[in-house]
């Protein structure tokens, strides 16, 4: 008979939905940890703009996965995959139930699934799309992706580079869609035994929240954050690339006004929203709340993993 597998909880949702403060409440009531499933708060010096719990929400409940790469150091789904489940398996031979806080999805089905595949690595290819980018720029090339390999680029937001050219790079070496290479594998490597917690909002109630938080994170300083960033690294850094990050390197390169940034910022972080939604939406196991529900949310994740705190 196969051996029970560890339980490990999950908290998606969109970004601005509240997952912070729905995590605080719920993992002392539970002896659980948190650890962390944003791409962007694994990167040290990067604070304000990614909305990462701050020190004296971090010494409420242990947060793991924080803070663990500078900037300019790779880091992805892979790595992450790696360093979750060491993080998690630590947990549970403490007796501590692990929660993993996140939104971004891709990360969570890798922990909780495996990684397919990446396709191979072509550095001719890679190349020659670098090429290509800064002669004809990325709506061409996210437009041929959409021709070679529609899933992936109907997943994909149409201003990040990375990923674009990279699944271009799959496609044109490999002759096989990065979906395809998902599909096969199928996420099938799963080790725990999962309870998955969405938060949802009405949708005006969370783009007035998202706008809100925009806000609050310009007033906090979060424009300073970039100038301090860009005084040490390359304005083209993966980090640097990612939402609202990369709406006020363009502004404080002269290529945008500041109403402009802010603007595109709520705009695209709102449609990044929606995206995540879809995302999550799509995974059966997902047991929605709204972010009050937490009596609700507290039982089912008692009768999950016993009364009993360990």
């Amino acid at each position: 008979m196969r051996a029970e597998r560890p339980k490990v909880a999950v908290l998606a949702g969109p970004t601005a939905v509240g997952k912070t403060r729905v995590a605080l409440a719920l993992a002392p009531e539970l002896g659980a940890e948190i650890v962390n499933a944003d791409s962007l708060q694994v990167y040290r010096e990067l604070d304000i703009g990614t909305a990462k719990p701050s020190a004296a929400e971090r010494a409420l409940v242990p947060h793991h996965l924080l803070d663990v790469a500078a900037p300019d150091e790779p880091y992805d789904a892979a790595r992450y995959l790696a360093e979750a489940r060491a993080v998690i398996d630590g947990l549970i031979r403490r007796g501590v139930r692990p929660l993993v806080v996140g939104g971004t999805g891709l990360y969570i089905r890798a922990l909780l699934g495996g990684l397919f595949p990446d396709g191979g690595k072509y550095p001719e290819i890679r190349a020659r799309l670098r090429q290509e980018l800064a002669e004809r720029g990325l709506p061409a090339l996210y437009e041929r992706l959409r021709q070679r390999d529609p899933a992936t680029a109907a997943r994909l937001p149409p201003g990040d580079t990375y990923r674009i050219l990279r699944a271009l790079e799959v496609v044109e070496g490999s002759g096989r869609p990065m979906s395809e290479l998902a599909a096969a594998h199928r996420f099938a490597d799963r080790p725990y035994e999962t309870v998955k917690i969405g938060l949802t909002l009405p949708r005006e109630e969370l783009y007035a929240r998202i706008e809100a938080r925009v806000e609050a994170m310009l007033a906090a300083g979060w424009l300073e954050e970039v100038r301090g960033l860009l005084s040490r690294y390359p304005p083209d850094l993966k980090p640097l690339r990612a939402l609202g990050y990369r709406h006020l390197v363009a502004y404080l390169q002269g290529e945008m006004e500041f109403e402009e940034v802010v603007a595109a910022i709520k705009r695209d972080t709102r449609r990044y929203a929606k995206r995540q939604l879809t995302w999550f939406r799509a995974d059966p196991e997902m047991r929605w709340f709204h972010p009050r529900d937490l009596p609700e949310m507290l039982a089912l994740l008692r009768e999950f993993f016993g009364r009993h705190r360990p």
